[in-house]
């Protein structure tokens, strides 16, 4: 009986000594994961995504900028539009148009001239022994009368051009300011109804240049046919020789002009485009710029402004960051490395944690922006890591993030 008893009290004291020894094994696990979790490292990063400034590529007048700070933007979208004429090359182009007016309208008083002069060769037809000379006059006339047509018309279609160009830019402006319900519909038909009436009219006067220029082939072709067969009368070439020189004077003038107009135009804008899909946001400027700044300057370049070349206009970043640089004590500096599986942890609603990997180390140890300081006080010095951002993690530019080694 003494060693039944005995028996009992050795398994009552087994009993009682099993539940200790479990908290003991809990205790040590709890202890291994603590200093596991203690061993690992977490730092924090901003999330950053690509911003471009887009800036000017020669020096002029901004003409138009059809996009306002936070606006999206699609790729190859005009975001802004230079004027590159100087104010002297505009005074310049306003006296060129000036000066094709005037030659168009001394071809106007050529053709005015050779109509009297017309008459005065048809008066002396009764002088005339030879029907021959009428016949002659009657060709040269014609063929001059051809002339004059073809240069009337080439003047008047060169400054229609010139217009048409302008209104083509009005309705393209109008289309990107209507996209943004800057103006009303109705703004955009008018300037469509412009553009499209004048080209018709630029349309029309082409074919009756073409209609006219065939018509002095056929007049020329006529008069040396009658030639070959009809002497000579040089009494119709001296009538009409000052003319045909005042003429070839006004000739030469439209073609340096619209030369000199066309080289001009071909210069006159230049289009900045946006380089990727994004968002506008104000242009980042220098420290001791910032201070001499005006609230509300360089958010977004605005018309009228004179730029130059390099001068930013707007700035773009991407909708969705694609990277985040984070910065790693000194004390941690040998455990980082290229490829290292980590943990990227968002606090924010709603709270997300995402696998990636470090896609590369900074070579040197640099100074930690200062929002990422523990102490706003004391500066601290970190080495760059800069981590890739997994798809589906919904991230803003410039959100700080918080990443862990695994």
């Amino acid at each position: 009986m003494g060693k039944a008893i005995a028996r009992g009290y050795r398994f009552n004291w087994r009993l009682h000594l099993l539940p200790f020894v479990v908290w003991l094994g809990v205790v040590a696990c709890v202890a291994v994961l603590f200093a596991h979790r203690s061993s690992r490292f977490q730092v924090l990063g901003i999330a950053q995504g690509q911003v471009w400034q887009v800036a000017a590529t020669c020096t002029g007048r901004l003409k138009s900028v059809p996009v306002q700070l936070f606006d999206e933007v699609k790729q190859g979208q005009t975001v802004a539009v230079i004027n590159t004429l100087l104010e002297d090359e505009q005074t310049l182009e306003a006296e060129l148009k000036g000066q094709l007016a005037t030659v168009t309208a001394e071809i106007e008083h050529l053709a005015a001239q050779l109509i009297p002069t017309q008459d005065t060769l048809l008066a002396d037809q009764s002088d005339r022994e030879n029907t021959r000379m009428e016949e002659e006059r009657r060709f040269s006339v014609g063929v001059e009368n051809a002339r004059i047509r073809i240069l009337s018309l080439r003047g008047l279609i060169a400054s229609d051009r010139v217009t048409l160009e302008d209104l083509a830019m009005e309705v393209k402006i109008a289309e990107d300011l209507l996209k943004k319900g800057a103006v009303a519909p109705y703004e955009l038909q008018k300037a469509k109804v412009q553009y499209d009436s004048l080209a018709k009219k630029v349309e029309e006067n082409e074919r009756l240049l073409s209609q006219a220029t065939e018509d002095l082939k056929q007049a020329v072709r006529r008069q040396d046919e009658y030639r070959k067969f009809q002497p000579y009368n040089p009494s119709v070439e001296s009538a009409l020789d000052v003319i045909r020189k005042e003429m070839k004077v006004q000739e030469q003038m439209m073609e340096g002009v619209i030369a000199q107009l066309e080289a001009l135009k071909a210069r006159e804008s230049v289009e900045l485009k946006a380089p990727f899909d994004g968002v506008v946001v104000s242009i980042a400027v220098r420290t001791n710029e910032a201070i001499a700044l005006r609230p509300g300057e360089k958010i977004v370049r605005r018309p009228g402004e004179v730029v130059t070349a390099g001068d930013p206009v707007v700035a773009i970043a991407q909708a969705q960051p694609a990277e985040v640089i984070a910065y790693t004590s000194e004390r941690i500096l040998g455990r980082v490395r290229e490829k290292m599986p980590v943990e990227l942890v968002k606090d924010r609603e709603p709270a997300q944690i995402a696998r990636s990997e470090v896609v590369s180390v900074g070579p040197t140890v640099e100074l930690v922006p200062q929002r990422l300081w523990r102490n706003p006080n004391v500066p601290q010095w970190g080495r760059p890591v800069r981590v890739k951002i997994p798809p589906g993690l919904q991230l803003l530019p410039g959100e700080v993030v918080g990443v862990r080694e695994l």
